[in-house]
C-alpha cells in the first residue's frame, strides 16, 4: 500500500530554539511527549508506551539526520521503505513565529489517525512545558 506525506506546522510558545531542540533531540526529552520511555544508544531510539508490568509496544528508529537546533530526521527500523519521520524548527513565513514542523508518513487508510496522534504528542509537549 502506498504512503502519504503528512505535514503539521505547530506553533511554540518560545522564541529561543535551544529550548524545544532538547525537547526533540533527546531521549529525555521524547520520553515528556512522544512515549512513556524513551532511551538512545548509538543513534538508535527505543520508544516504549506501556509500563512494564503491562503489555508494552516497543520500536525503534534509527537517527537518518541531524542538525542541531535545526531538524532531527529518524527512520523505524521495521519499515522497509524510506519513509522518515522528522521534527523540524523554523520560522512561520507568515506571522515569523518559531514552529515545530512535523513530517511523517502513513498507509492512506492510516493518515487521519496518524495526524491525531500528532496532535496529542503536541498537546503533551504543551502541557508538560509550556511550549
Amino acid at each position: 500500500m502506498r504512503k502519504q506525506k503528512i505535514e503539521i506546522e505547530y506553533p511554540l510558545a518560545t522564541k529561543s530554539p535551544n529550548i524545544i531542540w532538547e525537547q526533540i533531540s533527546s531521549a529525555h526529552g521524547l520520553e515528556h511527549w512522544i512515549a512513556d520511555h524513551v532511551t538512545e544508544d548509538n543513534g538508535v531510539f527505543t520508544f516504549t508506551w506501556g509500563e512494564p508490568w503491562t503489555e508494552q509496544d516497543i520500536r525503534k528508529a534509527q537517527l537518518v539526520e541531524v542538525e542541531k537546533y535545526h531538524h532531527i530526521k529518524l527512520h523505524w527500523i521495521e519499515e522497509e521503505d524510506d519513509s522518515y519521520w522528522e521534527m523540524r524548527i523554523g520560522q512561520s513565513e507568515l506571522t515569523h513565529q518559531l514552529n515545530l514542523f512535523i513530517t511523517d508518513f502513513a498507509e492512506d487508510d492510516d493518515a487521519d489517525g496518524l495526524r491525531i496522534l500528532w496532535e496529542s504528542n503536541l498537546d503533551r509537549l504543551h502541557r508538560s512545558c509550556g511550549l
